[in-house]
């Protein structure tokens, strides 16, 4: 079985790689023509050709995660296919290759894109892909989410404070910070303006020229207020590089990790998390969904495939895979909507079409 496992392999590895390299220079050509209206802005020294090449470049592990469950499908369903049509499928299964050892073998296989995807999403994609904005911000601007910027909570033992970061800068130091501070019973503290800040130790802000006033309420009597400016001003808190990120950038290009010390600060500031506890499980089911690819094409291997064509079967199973992908995106929009469990959110799409494979697998061996 040694030798029937190495042919299954290579001919899956060959035909994922051959498929995965397509869609991989079709993103990379229809990226780089993005960037072609962004060139030469800002004179010799801003966005130049090699910088968008180097900013699409730095993409490909962001879509490499997200193409590698569907090109696994697409090379399986091939390569099932194909064997089926040549007959040699048939001779495996006389050589001792039964229903169950083939989901077994292809299911080994499948771990290993499990894990492959696994790391290129929560190691190689969100590195490659924060380096590509920052890189992008260095030469066109600073790193923004609309005109307001990113809203962040932070409570401590006498007060809450309500954070504003304006924007990052290409080197990763705030912009625009602005700090409000409230006390127990929601009074306003002190309003604090910075025109820059930078993540120090142990859990302080640097901040930079800034402009303080102080709100004092004594009695009956109007509040008294003081302001003072400062060149520097060190601020102790729990907010990290990673949670001002998550704010600023897409919850889905984050580490699993981060997301998920992200969704504990948000409870811990009586903040929703649905949206971000939605996308945490959806990072955690998605690598498996390689399994479901090669689950699904397996029954491909006990089709007929001599009075019709092969194409055929593969398309019909290339559609399979992209609705797989559409009620995904599907269920994780109406989750968020309706306040499901967002891990029955993330989970609901594999497992339905995880049980419609093998119901599907196990109608065709016991007709056949």
């Amino acid at each position: 079985m040694r030798t029937v496992r190495r042919l299954l392999y290579r001919e899956v590895a060959l035909s994922v790689a051959f498929v995965t390299a397509g869609f991989l220079s079709l993103f990379l050509f229809f990226d780089l023509v993005d960037e072609l209206p962004a060139i030469g802005r800002g004179g010799a020294s801003g966005y130049q050709f090699e910088h968008a090449l180097t900013y699409v470049v730095l993409l490909i592990p962001n879509h490499l995660y997200e193409l590698l469950p569907i090109t696994v499908l697409i090379g399986c369903i091939y390569v099932m296919a194909r064997l089926a049509q040549s007959s040699e499928y048939t001779i495996l299964r006389t050589s001792g290759l039964g229903p169950a050892l083939a989901l077994k073998t292809l299911l080994l296989l499948g771990g290993f894109f499990v894990v492959l995807t696994f790391l290129l999403g929560d190691y190689v994609a969100p590195w490659s892909d924060r380096s590509a904005q920052l890189l992008k911000a260095r030469h066109q601007g600073n790193l923004t989410t609309g005109q307001t910027g990113a809203w962040l909570k932070e409570r401590q033992q006498e007060s809450a404070f309500s954070v504003n970061v304006r924007s990052l800068a290409p080197d990763g130091s705030l912009r625009n910070v602005t700090l409000f501070e409230f006390d127990r019973s929601g009074q306003m503290r002190s309003l604090t303006e910075a025109d820059s800040g930078t993540f120090g130790k142990n859990g302080r802000w640097m901040l930079h020229q800034v402009q303080r006033t102080e709100f004092e309420i004594m009695g009956a009597t109007a509040p008294s207020v003081r302001r003072m400016v400062r060149d520097s001003l060190e601020w102790p808190n729990s907010l990290s590089a990673e949670m001002v990120s998550a704010a600023l950038l897409k919850p889905d290009r984050m580490r699993t990790v981060d997301l998920f010390t992200y969704i504990r600060h948000l409870r811990d500031n009586g903040q929703t998390a649905q949206r971000y506890e939605i996308e945490f499980w959806r990072k955690v089911f998605y690598p498996l969904s390689c399994l479901v690819m090669v689950v699904l094409a397996l029954p491909f291997a006990y089709l007929h495939f001599r009075s019709g064509s092969i194409t055929g079967y593969v398309f019909l199973g290339v559609i399979v895979g992209i609705s797989f992908f559409l009620l995904n995106n599907v269920f994780g929009f109406v989750g968020n909507l309706q306040n499901w469990q967002p891990w029955l959110a993330a989970a609901a799409p594999g497992l339905l079409y995880s049980a419609l494979s093998l119901a599907a697998f196990g109608w065709l061996v016991l007709r056949r």
